[in-house]
């Protein structure tokens, strides 16, 4: 039982030392990753057609 308690104690310590972001931090990043994801889409996308097309003309 007191391994447990130790434990417990041990997290909650360490919990409060956690730095958590900023809202303009997490608003930013999450625009950051919308806007690659976007851009990624589009890549592959534009490859594929691209690879489908030649397929397409090669057979």
């Amino acid at each position: 039982m007191k391994k447990i308690l130790d434990y417990i104690k041990s997290v909650r310590r360490e919990w409060f030392k956690i730095v958590w972001p900023s809202r303009d931090t997490v608003i930013r990043s999450t625009i950051m990753i919308l806007i690659f994801s976007g851009a990624a889409a589009l890549f592959f996308f534009i490859v594929d057609s691209i690879l489908n097309a030649l397929v397409n003309w090669i057979f």
